[in-house]
């Protein structure tokens, strides 16, 4: 009797497995925790994607039926809306004087190199900070740290003045160099290197007579993969959201971002705002593309280093 009483206590107490992807049942949250968690997600993808959504609409719409049309729905009818999609299309680049899809190829350019080149100066940077000793290291990493701090348009003026010196001022460099030097990649490196990239491993590779070099090319980039691609996302969508630095250091046409020939746009007089809309819709799209292709690594990376061993 008392055997049978304590095997039925047992059962009651037994550990009930969760379903995949769920949290144990001791520590899953309630219902009416997961309904609220639920509401606030709902609410923050509504506030990511309606922009998106508005410009999709304002896109299709000349000037006047911005104002007269209810601003949340096309103003033309199903069958007329690929009449006025082409209107603004045709519009834009007729403005722009088929000089937009030049514009996006610019920007994908210089954020392109400037991903590539300043990421990798980032991580070798931060890799040096997290794993080597040397004479300065403590104020080098102190300006580093100070560079967070400092606004972007506070160096522009500087850095014009400098260019306009070396000569290479209203060219492709003049926008590429700056790019590349991130302080904050230059911190996300020394922080994932600290965390993924053990010791012990770095110097095995010494004993068996590995030259700093080839242990930097052949097994730490292979660590910090998912960290690279995080510092690249940065840098990437810095760049191409730059403005102040273009407009300061490019006039001709053939190298404008797409950002400085939209704002081109808008400083014309009573310029077609459907069609401004259509050219920011387009020269977002690369964005989202690069953002949905590398979501499984960036996330990754971003979780890099938040377990220790």
């Amino acid at each position: 009797m008392a055997a049978t009483k304590e095997k039925e206590s047992s059962k009651d107490y037994a550990f009930t497995p969760s379903k995949e992807g769920e949290p144990p049942r001791s520590i899953a949250p309630s219902n009416g925790a997961r309904l609220i968690t639920t509401g606030v997600l709902l609410l923050v993808l509504i506030y990511f994607l309606f922009p998106i959504y508005w410009v999709v609409i304002a896109s299709t719409k000349s000037n006047s039926e911005m104002i007269s049309s209810n601003s949340l729905w096309f103003s033309a009818s199903l069958s007329d809306l690929p009449g006025a999609i082409s209107a603004n299309y045709h519009s834009l680049i007729s403005w722009t004087q088929g000089m937009f899809w030049r514009w996006v190829l610019n920007s994908l350019i210089y954020s392109t190199v400037a991903g590539v080149v300043g990421t990798l100066l980032s991580v070798m940077a931060g890799y040096a900070f997290a794993k080597f000793r040397f004479p300065g290291k403590g104020v080098a990493l102190g300006v580093i740290m100070a560079g967070l701090l400092m606004p972007v348009a506070l160096l522009t003026i500087p850095m014009y003045i400098v260019f306009m010196h070396l000569g290479i001022n209203n060219t492709m460099l003049a926008i590429i160099i700056p790019s590349c030097v991130s302080p904050f990649g230059v911190f996300l490196g020394r922080v994932y290197a600290q965390s993924s990239v053990p010791t012990e491993l770095i110097e095995a590779a010494r004993i068996d007579g590995a030259s700093e070099a080839r242990i930097f090319f052949t097994m730490v980039l292979r660590l910090l993969a998912p960290a690279m691609v995080t510092i690249f996302l940065f840098i990437f969508v810095a760049t191409w959201n730059n403005f102040l630095l273009p407009l300061m250091m490019v006039s001709s046409p053939e190298i404008k971002p797409v950002t400085l020939g939209l704002y081109g746009m808008m400083s014309y007089f009573n310029p077609a705002k459907g069609a401004v809309m259509m050219g920011a819709l387009l020269g977002v799209i690369p964005l989202i593309i690069l953002f949905l292709g590398l979501q499984k690594y960036w996330q990754s990376g971003l979780a890099a280093g938040a377990v220790k061993g």
